[in-house]
């Protein structure tokens, strides 16, 4: 086991480390962003707006914990709604890191996951725009992106 490792009682991981904008580690002392706090019940609309502000903000790897508190705390018909949204974010956040194979993964499987909602659209989502914008990204992708110019928006109108 390493020493250097934050662990709770248990012996579970902390991530106690510092992390940039994408998520990525910084040395012990760096100056990291702020994380987004875990467990945290929001409802849909502060959800989308926390993760749009987030997406805009070239922070995906942080709209994608937003998303996961939604997918973890939510209805258990909404799981999968969340959870797609925050294969979207993560493959934002791989693309942005330079990993277009993983991001375009990511992102093709976000994608087919919001593809049950096409017709309901929940919570304004903008289904459509949401899986277009996916795909051409992943099938575009040669090289790192911008996260914040590259962010979908995540709602109709």
């Amino acid at each position: 086991m390493d020493d250097e490792r934050d662990r709770d009682a248990a012996g579970r991981a902390l991530n106690a480390r510092p992390r940039d904008g994408l998520g990525r580690p910084l040395p012990y002392g760096a100056r990291g962003v702020d994380r987004q706090p875990e467990g945290v019940v929001r409802t849909p609309d502060q959800t989308l707006r926390d993760a749009q502000a987030l997406l805009d903000a070239g922070m995906p790897f942080h709209a994608h914990e937003v998303f996961e508190d939604a997918w973890k705390s939510g209805p258990d018909a909404e799981r999968a709604l969340w959870r797609a949204l925050a294969q979207l974010a993560v493959g934002l956040t791989h693309a942005a890191r330079g990993n277009t194979a993983g991001g375009a993964r990511l992102l093709l499987r976000g994608a087919d996951g919001l593809a049950g909602y096409a017709d309901a659209g929940p919570y304004r989502i903008d289904i459509p725009g949401l899986t277009s914008w996916a795909r051409r990204l992943a099938d575009g992708l040669t090289g790192p992106v911008d996260a914040s110019t590259s962010a979908p928006r995540l709602t109709a109108g």
